[in-house]
């Protein structure tokens, strides 16, 4: 009878054990942070454009640093860490690629496509590099760097423009400050992009 208890109650105490050192996924911040642009394309307008008319933005691509949710604090020339409880709903460079194409489209009166939505030819494409987005602790800012590529339909010329813009943000680095200081970055850079390919 002792050998039958024996083993059930090891294994209990085995469980519990173990249920105390194993986590099953971390806490969830309080709210997730997002991208909304400042601008809008007008509802209902519809837009025609040639092959050659036609704007395809893709997802830029970004270091390892901001494959991530969470946002990056640049400590010096070698030091990373993230902001405490902050966390986008998604890739920051999904987030960006949205802004900047709904800013584009807004601003402009390009067809604006993005690599899931083309048909035939994707037309002109704006790639680039999400070079930095985050934050910037010896300067205290919110930083938004992206290098962008404009190519050709057909791929006959490509043209080359790196954009930064910075934001101050005047006191601790916590989640809301820095989510806010950088979607007034982004959206700088966006209008930024917008203007050149209008040019």
């Amino acid at each position: 009878m002792t050998r039958r208890l024996r083993t059930p109650l090891l294994l209990a105490a085995a469980a519990a054990t173990l249920s105390a050192c194993v986590s099953f996924g971390a806490k969830p911040p309080p709210f997730l942070l997002t991208l909304d642009a400042d601008a809008a394309p007008p509802a209902g307008a519809a837009r025609t454009a040639t092959e050659a008319q036609a704007l395809t933005i893709l997802i830029p691509t970004a270091p390892q640093k901001l494959r991530t949710v969470r946002i990056p604090v640049q400590q010096d020339g070698s030091s990373v860490a993230y902001v405490q409880d902050a966390q986008w709903v998604e890739a920051p460079q999904r987030l960006f690629q949205r802004l900047i194409s709904e800013t584009v489209a807004a601003r402009t009166s390009r067809v604006v496509l993005d690599e899931g939505q083309y048909l035939t030819a994707p037309g002109e494409q704006l790639a680039g590099q999400l070079m930095e987005f985050g934050v910037d602790a010896r300067t205290n800012e919110a930083v938004v760097v992206y290098q962008a590529m404009l190519v050709a339909a057909g791929g006959k010329s490509v043209t080359q423009r790196r954009f930064e813009v910075r934001e101050a943000l005047g006191g601790k680095v916590e989640a809301k400050p820095v989510g806010e200081a950088l979607a007034r970055a982004a959206n700088k850079v966006a209008v930024e992009v917008a203007d050149w390919l209008a040019s």
